[in-house]
């Protein structure tokens, strides 16, 4: 896979994104309507439409993917596609998927678990990397809607971000240190 072979496929991708997060609007404005989400849910703070998911999800799939192409392109080894791209977001896209059914079925504690082993992983994995930010996003979008879903989702990214880079290598360091 090239540089123009990994430009048509985030195309296809944004695109089959797009038609899916537009199909899944319409049906919920044509099967009582589309919800709005709460910050933080709670009642006493604005209420932010699903509707924006329509221009945020196209917008963000295709700057994320860019982002994949850039990664991949800097390493100039297109064949570690799944393990740079694939593997990521698709850990990413069931562990979204997962904190939205556990959230939507009303296993507060499993949810609080599953926010606090985000960052746990990110000691380990590099979890501020755009493929998992997209798997994420996109696996909270129905449950949480797009704007929720990415603001949660950068925070995760930038917390996990300081915890691998800064802790992680502190920790490391302390290792190290010890065993000598």
């Amino acid at each position: 896979m090239n540089e123009k072979g990994l430009l048509s496929y985030r195309l296809y991708f944004t695109a089959a994104v797009t038609i899916v997060n537009w199909a899944s609007l319409l049906w919920k404005h044509f099967h009582g309507g589309v919800p709005a989400h709460h910050l933080l849910h709670r009642q006493d703070m604005p209420q932010i439409s699903d509707w924006w998911s329509g221009l945020l999800i196209p917008l963000l799939t295709l700057f994320l993917t860019y982002r994949i192409q850039i990664r991949l392109s800097r390493n100039e080894d297109y064949l570690k596609f799944s393990t740079v791209a694939l593997y990521p977001f698709l850990s990413a896209l069931f562990y979204g998927i997962l904190l939205s059914l556990t959230f939507s079925m009303g296993y507060s504690s499993i949810t609080g678990y599953l926010f606090v082993g985000i960052l746990l992983l990110s000691l380990f994995f590099p979890v501020y990397q755009a493929a998992y930010l997209l798997g994420f996003v996109l696996g909270m979008t129905i449950t949480f809607g797009a704007v929720i879903s990415t603001l949660a989702g950068v925070i995760f990214a930038v917390i996990g971000f300081i915890l691998y880079f800064y802790v992680r290598a502190a920790v490391i360091f302390l290792i190290n240190k010890a065993r000598l």
